[in-house]
């Protein structure tokens, strides 16, 4: 891995990413990429830098107070 890709913005949010992304790639999801690598982690991550996987950022949900 070089750099964290910009749109994806932090390390931490890159990690989340990935990390849903293998287990899709551990439960039999066809990768987006031609690689030797069995690593569903590796496969995810190359994925992500090259721009191949889509997410959504959704915005916080505020806790309802009910008194």
């Amino acid at each position: 891995m070089q750099k964290i890709p910009e749109r994806i913005g932090s390390k931490y949010r890159f990690i989340i990413i990935a990390a849903e992304r293998a287990k899709q790639l551990q439960n039999n999801a066809k990768p987006k990429i031609k690689t030797r690598s069995t690593k569903p982690a590796l496969i995810a991550m190359k994925e992500l830098e090259e721009d191949l996987v889509s997410f959504e950022v959704l915005p916080p949900v505020e806790p309802s107070s009910q008194s």
